[in-house]
């Protein structure tokens, strides 16, 4: 019995400018689209790195929570398992860590539902008066993805595998230079990336798929490769790398920029949309992003009804 997904949902409301409000929003259309109450989902992790105002207290994780309603008053509001929150954090590829992290929640038992939510936005919410928010590369963006236990044996996510850069490079890394932003540190962010980022980062994906389909014996024929968007056609050059048709790898496109911790659910809610997923016998998530790092999980689908 694996983990599935249940529901998806995403948030791009230019309008929004606010990490948690976009997360909060995919995750609420993921509850309504899914059916499930609040007072269902025994988990929430959060796999969103760029906060509102950089924020590192509270965890985003628990305003998520309280911004979507999910068990807010144990007193007033019991519930046989009452959910909890954390946040996950791994830049692109935080996601699949979070799918990981709730499989083993599912699978023992001790959750029957769990939501992964993402989010990112310019800590300065968009403001005019940031001067650098145009020069940010990722999107103001949130999405939402409902996991739960499967009735089928063989379908759901498949093990986890992550693949970190053997050398020293940090590839792309943001950070708040504390000694030099002064009062202006809650709206400032610092986002620095190799010249060569983009291609060593596409090398060191394709090494891991590589490694993925022979460890987990995967045969790729009839794979659709659902990869993250560090850019927009980081798909295209992963599936040439790889030597297999442009057409089995997609990525997000339904958002202006990089989606980053939201991109694998962009990616796959358009999959679905486009019928992708019901023409594939499995996809393969592949995320890369979080500095030199990969990460690849396979997905079976349930069998539609």
């Amino acid at each position: 019995m694996g983990t599935t997904i249940k529901a998806t949902a995403v948030s791009a409301d230019p309008a929004l400018n606010s990490s948690i409000r976009h997360a909060s929003t995919a995750a609420t259309r993921c509850l309504e689209r899914a059916g499930i109450s609040t007072d269902q989902v025994d988990l929430l992790i959060n796999a969103g790195v760029y906060r509102d105002r950089n924020m590192a207290e509270p965890a985003m994780a628990a305003l998520i929570q309280k911004e979507v309603g999910i068990n807010l008053d144990y007193i007033e509001h019991p519930t046989p398992t009452p959910g909890f929150s954390f946040d996950l954090m791994n830049g692109a590829c935080g996601m699949l860590n979070a799918v990981q992290v709730a499989d083993a929640y599912l699978r023992s038992g001790n959750a029957e539902y769990a939501l992964v939510v993402s989010g990112d936005a310019h800590p300065g919410n968009g403001s005019a008066r940031d001067k650098d928010t145009h020069q940010f590369p990722y999107a103001a963006s949130g999405a939402a993805m409902l996991l739960q236990r499967g009735l089928d044996t063989e379908a759901g996510f498949g093990r986890v595998r992550v693949r970190v850069s053997a050398g020293a490079r940090r590839g792309v890394e943001g950070y708040l230079p504390v000694s030099t932003m002064g009062t202006e540190g809650r709206r400032r962010i610092t986002v620095q990336q190799d010249d060569d980022y983009v291609d060593q980062l596409v090398a060191l994906a394709a090494e891991a798929v590589r490694e993925y389909v022979q460890v987990e014996n995967v045969d790729l024929t009839g794979t659709l490769l659902v990869t993250s968007r560090p850019t927009p056609d980081f798909a295209i050059q992963l599936a040439q790398r790889l030597g297999v048709p442009e057409e089995s790898a997609l990525t997000a496109t339904g958002v202006e920029g990089d989606p980053h911790s939201s991109a694998l659910t962009f990616a796959y809610e358009e999959a679905v949309a486009s019928g992708q997923v019901r023409a594939h016998e499995q996809l393969l998530f592949v995320a890369a992003g979080a500095g030199m790092t990969t990460a690849c999980a396979l997905y079976r689908p349930e069998p539609q009804s």
